[in-house]
């Protein structure tokens, strides 16, 4: 049996490199924000959506969602507004950046899986293909190898009591993955995908569209 899985869908940011709340651009005529909860629905029984105080009210944050909650003054306090809010009875925890809405259904699936094989926490990672260096001061310091190296991405997987007991004294991290390193717990690596951008600036999204015109990709209904 699937473990019962419930996911938090973080779109707090107020959008201020992309020029606008960037979760509800559209793309491909849906929100960002529409794109990243349908694919999420795919694993998760439940969807919890995080967005700025100001957004509570906005229709465009509820569609396809089961609870919508003000986030906090960081993503890590964003994610525990989510948490917050997730059935003690859920095994697993998906948490998923909005601005990633190209992530397919299959990744979902992938990083649930490999919680459901036993890994405290999974996420996505591609190789990094540029050489990385290390700069202090405007100087190159150290280049790095690149060969133990990952871009990491969302979604991210992690056992639900482990991610609990990670955000626990509300530490802060980039990512959940980190909090999750910070306890010594272990977290599992799997295939990202080239085609899950993270939307950052305006050029993004003709990126996005461009992929979006190639991937025949299954949704769920729209309302």
């Amino acid at each position: 049996m699937a473990p019962e899985t419930w996911a938090i869908v973080v779109a707090g940011g107020d959008g201020r490199r992309f020029g606008a709340p960037k979760q509800f651009a559209l793309l491909g005529g849906r929100t960002v924000l529409e794109w990243s909860v349908s694919a999420a629905r795919t694993v998760a029984s439940g969807v919890v959506v995080v967005v700025p105080r100001a957004s509570l009210d906005d229709p465009r944050a509820a569609l396809e969602a089961d609870v919508v909650v003000a986030g906090g003054a960081t993503r890590a306090g964003s994610v525990r507004a989510g948490l917050a809010v997730v059935p003690d009875h859920a095994e697993v925890v998906l948490v998923h950046d909005a601005a990633r809405p190209l992530a397919s259904p299959a990744l979902f699936s992938a990083v649930v899986q490999a919680v459901g094989n036993g890994a405290s926490g999974a996420i996505p990672g591609i190789s990094v293909s540029d050489t990385v260096k290390r700069v202090a001061g405007g100087s190159v310091v150290e280049t790095l190898d690149r060969d133990g190296l990952v871009a990491v991405q969302t979604p991210q997987a992690f056992r639900a009591s482990v991610l609990r007991a990670a955000h626990r004294g509300e530490p802060e991290a980039t990512d959940d993955a980190a909090l999750l390193e910070l306890i010594g717990a272990t977290v599992a690596v799997v295939t990202g995908e080239e085609t899950n951008v993270k939307l950052t600036r305006p050029a993004d999204l003709a990126l996005l569209e461009s992929y979006l015109s190639g991937v025949d990709r299954p949704v769920g209904p729209r309302p």
